[in-house]
């Protein structure tokens, strides 16, 4: 008879013992994960997005039944968990599902799964190098992903050319951005760190700040309100989760946003509306068959912003294809009808110097005079003049000293 395996027998075993997390979606199972899980999920090349926030939630081991990397396109997503001290071991089939129940203790060593001392699954581990290797494999196929990219922005092309070639379509908002610059924030890539970069020139600068989903929150967390939120399906998906998870917008911060931009298809449905008329929030629409980080782009654009400055959205080759979806083609076309008005939020520390305050001109105001003062102390007019001041002063000091006396 076999005996389950006591929780010390189980802690002197090598590999990471924790508590489960599972679900095959990972937008799913981030809200349950805690910091030490491992989380067991079913994600075919893994995005960065969502590598984030099992990153943020402090998953001590990812256990995938698909394939991090299938080779189809160089994703981003195991490559940051790795960076992140993540253990990795996918392929270990769709069956871990029936046999790891959520909340279980499981014990992972070497690629191979334990439930009370019982191997129940296995699959490939994976080390920071055995990533990296994959991706540059993963890359050489990139042809091949381009052709269908060319194809699908064609297609987009088509069926959205009233909003991209003539602009078309986009809703009038009481939010003035003509001639001013406008923040468009996206809670992906870096975002927090870009913020950070940025709150200088948002504090003197006080540009329209635009909060895509999530994004909103991310503005709140940096102590900001967002002046239009641009909401859509994926923002919408879970009210009140916490910001991060898949995009996802808190009612905090649908409430908070002045003025709200509903993004819907084009025949003005979106899942999920129903919850702006719980808040009582009554929103703007936007038909468009772009992402919404692409629609906050198109409505500043069209409404006449000077510079759009981008938080957290897509700015290489590599993050572009992690997506792997048809949305890229309406961000590359979004960026060509943006043109030179778009500014990664990276760039902004380069290209803006702050403002020139009234004690900056005061000190070098300052520092002129006292140099002049000792040139002119230097020359013999000077030390004339030094010499006559010092008389003066001390005859002051002599009858100030005289009324006390």
């Amino acid at each position: 008879m076999r005996f389950p395996l006591r929780q010390k027998d189980a802690e002197r075993l090598p590999g990471i013992v924790a508590t489960a997390r599972v679900d095959r979606r990972t937008t799913a199972l981030a809200p349950r994960l805690r910091p030490g899980d491992i989380a067991v999920i079913d994600h075919l090349d893994l995005d960065r997005d969502s590598a984030e926030v099992l990153v943020d939630r402090g998953a001590v081991a990812v256990v995938n039944a698909s394939p991090f990397i299938s080779g189809r396109y160089a994703n981003l997503g195991p490559e940051l968990l790795a960076r992140s001290g993540v253990a990795l071991v996918d392929n270990v089939g769709s069956d871990i599902f029936t046999k790891v129940n959520d909340g279980a203790t499981i014990r992972l060593h070497d690629g191979e799964l334990f439930v009370k001392g019982d191997p129940v699954a296995a699959g490939r581990a994976l080390t920071a190098d055995d990533v990296q290797a994959l991706m540059e494999e993963a890359r050489s196929g990139l042809f091949n992903q381009l052709q269908s990219f060319t194809h699908n922005t064609t297609e987009f092309l088509r069926r959205e050319q009233e909003l991209l070639l003539h602009g078309q379509g986009a809703p009038k908002t009481k939010t003035l951005l003509h001639g001013r610059p406008a923040v468009i924030v996206v809670a992906r890539y870096d975002y927090r760190e870009d913020l950070k970069r940025l709150k200088r020139y948002i504090h003197e600068q006080r540009p329209v700040l635009i909060g895509v989903d999530g994004g909103a929150d991310a503005l709140l967390a940096a102590g900001h309100r967002a002046d239009l939120v641009v909401v859509g399906e994926s923002g919408l998906a879970r009210g009140g989760s916490r910001p991060g998870d898949g995009g996802t917008i808190s009612d905090k911060a649908l409430r908070g946003g002045r003025e709200v931009v509903l993004h819907t298809d084009r025949a003005g449905r979106v899942v999920g509306s129903d919850r702006l008329a719980r808040l009582g929030v009554h929103p703007l629409t936007f038909a468009a068959e772009s992402t919404s980080e692409d629609v906050a782009m198109m409505l500043a654009d069209l409404s006449g912003a000077s510079m759009i400055i981008s938080v957290g959205t897509h700015a290489t080759l590599d993050e572009f294809l992690d997506r792997h979806r048809s949305g890229l083609a309406s961000t590359f076309l979004t960026r060509l009808r943006v043109g030179t008005k778009l500014v990664d939020a990276k760039s902004v520390p380069q290209l803006y110097a702050g403002r020139v305050r009234v004690w900056h001109l005061f000190l070098i105001l300052l520092a002129g005079v006292i140099a002049l003062v000792l040139a002119v102390g230097a020359t013999p007019v000077g030390q004339e003049w030094w010499a006559s001041m010092r008389d003066s002063l001390e005859a002051l000091a002599s009858w100030i000293q005289g009324l006390f006396s």
